[in-house]
């Protein structure tokens, strides 16, 4: 049971600080000067911050912390951003302080953006993002001051009735993510991240948003085949004809008052230095709302390309906010704080995600395989160690005491992907299916057509598959947290109280078993707990 008083400490101090992990009871936050500039953004002051620390903390608070808060958050609302009049495309920076302006002016890494006049600087609003960004990094948030857009009115509502025929009723957690994100409509809200787990409809804060909003939407997601699981979802549990809804891919080009459109045709260019061609489409539609999905794959381009979409509403969707690269900063200063997260163990204790048993399983190499893994460099000894073919029979025989589960098998490389599916005489779907093809394994492995599937790193994101039970990683990406986090999230649909499994397989005595440790690491954070297991040699 939680201490008295968590869930009230939990909403209190969430303005100001981020959630950085929550095994069990525990949950950990931390304050940071971009958690600070964020609540500074809201209307927040330092005595509000320190009063709900004084309130909540079991300890005194100490003494002068109060003065570096009043530090960090005194720097929001030096500089602010405005239109430059309203006939113009163009923004106008405004300093306050001289010392800060000749800052700003020997930056090396605004000089190409920024132009220097007797009211200020002047930037392009195509730049909007990047400078916001630029500035943040030099301990400098900006207040923008631009009013979010309304965009143009389009009439939906969620259906009480899915068109499948199911009753259609939204989570408590669902509808309090999504009253996090557009608050009471004053400073500071209408824009946000949510993070839930994969598994628990973070779609459906999406949709809640939208029926709120009542607007035009562009939906940006990672791939065709997410492009066609949010159609399918929007007219499955909305009010929204098919006529209202376009995809914008490689595959089609259309646009809609609700268009789900790819990172991937958003971003794409023909030269390193040529315009977007693509983006001018979605420049012209009166949007009021933008929802990235799975935004921690919000790649470096969209910065530059989506600026302008800074001025409507923008909702963030995501497992983890984790990025290898250490850019969280990034994914805040393009789409805004993060509002809502909620730990997956309390999930899985509701029954809205299903218990999940994850287990190591270790094996040693083979004898062959010992003296070139021994003389190889570091990459070369993970892909020695990854490619370790008794994986192949520790994964058969792993799936032969799972008859009865729907199975992925998962991994880094293609040519033992192309082994094991052989052997399983299993499809293989890897970057490279076509998406017609892809989707029809997808659909035939939902309809219980195919048992086992064996997916490459495709599998890491947005892909739904509600029926499986149990995943078998072979491989995976240099210890990487946020892909095991996507892939854990493959199994967690609930499973009417049936547990799901999730094995990783991992050579003994070998880098792989370190990068697996920082694996494990991010998982025994969302309170998950690992088994370990060894598998002889044959």
């Amino acid at each position: 049971m939680h201490a008295r008083g968590a869930e009230d400490a939990r909403a209190a101090v969430l303005p100001f600080a981020e959630l950085e992990k929550s095994p069990e009871h525990i949950h950990t936050y931390r304050i940071t000067p971009l958690s600070l500039w964020n609540a500074a953004s809201a209307g927040l002051t330092v005595r509000d911050v320190v009063h709900t620390l004084e309130v909540y903390s079991r300890y005194r608070v100490p003494e002068g912390i109060a003065g570096g808060f009043a530090d960090t958050m005194s720097r929001y609302g030096k500089i602010k951003l405005r239109a430059l009049d309203a006939e113009s495309d163009s923004q106008l920076l405004l300093v306050a302080e001289g010392a800060v302006e000749k800052e700003i002016s020997a930056a090396k890494s605004l000089s190409d953006y920024l132009v220097k006049t007797d009211k200020g600087f002047v930037l392009k609003l195509v730049d909007r993002g990047t400078v916001k960004r630029e500035l943040i990094a030099l301990g400098w948030p900006v207040e923008d001051q631009a009013p979010l857009r309304e965009g143009e009115r389009l009439e939906l509502a969620l259906r009480e009735t899915c068109g499948s025929g199911k009753p259609f009723v939204l989570r408590d957690y669902q509808s309090e993510a999504a009253r996090s994100v557009l608050g009471q409509g004053g400073p500071g809200t209408g824009f946000g991240v949510v993070v839930l787990p994969c598994g628990s409809g973070k779609t459906v804060v999406g949709m809640a948003v939208m029926a709120m909003l009542k607007t035009n939407t562009l939906i940006l997601s990672a791939n065709v085949a997410a492009v066609h699981q949010w159609i399918d979802e929007l007219l499955d549990k909305t009010t929204l004809a098919r006529e209202q809804i376009a995809e914008y891919s490689g595959d089609s080009k259309s646009v809609a008052p609700v268009t789900i459109a790819t990172y991937q045709i958003l971003t794409w260019r023909p030269g390193k230095n040529g315009d977007f061609p693509h983006f001018s489409l979605f420049r012209t539609w009166p949007w009021g709302l933008v929802i990235y999905d799975e935004v921690h794959l919000l790649p470096a381009p969209v910065f530059r390309v989506t600026a302008e979409l800074q001025a409507v509403r923008r909702l963030g969707l995501t497992a983890t906010l984790v990025r290898e690269d250490h850019a969280e900063d990034a994914v805040f200063s393009l789409v805004g704080p993060k509002r809502y997260d909620v730990p997956w163990k309390d999930l899985e204790r509701q029954g809205w995600i299903a218990e999940a048993v994850c287990i190591e399983v270790r094996l040693d190499l083979p004898e062959k395989s010992k003296i070139p893994y021994a003389v190889a460099g570091k990459r070369e000894k993970y892909r020695i160690a990854s490619e370790n073919p008794f994986k192949e029979e520790a994964a058969l025989e792993l799936i032969e005491l799972h008859k009865e589960d729907s199975i992925l098998v998962i991994g880094q490389y293609i040519a033992q992907l192309e082994s094991i599916a052989r052997r399983l005489k299993a499809p293989l779907v890897t970057g490279k299916t076509a998406n017609a093809e892809r989707e029809r394994i997808y659909r035939a492995f939902k309809n219980k057509e195919l048992r086992i599937i064996v997916v490459s790193r495709v599998a890491n994101f947005a892909l739904d598959l509600p029926d499986a039970s149990m995943a078998v990683e072979i491989s995976g990406a240099f210890g990487s947290r946020q892909e095991e986090a996507q892939r854990l999230g493959r199994i967690l649909r609930p499973k009417g109280g049936r547990s799901s499994w999730f094995y990783a397989v991992v050579s003994r005595l070998t880098v792989e078993e370190e990068f697996a440790a920082n694996r494990q690491k991010f998982l025994a954070e969302q309170g998950y707990r690992y088994s370990i297991q060894y598998w002889g040699k044959k």
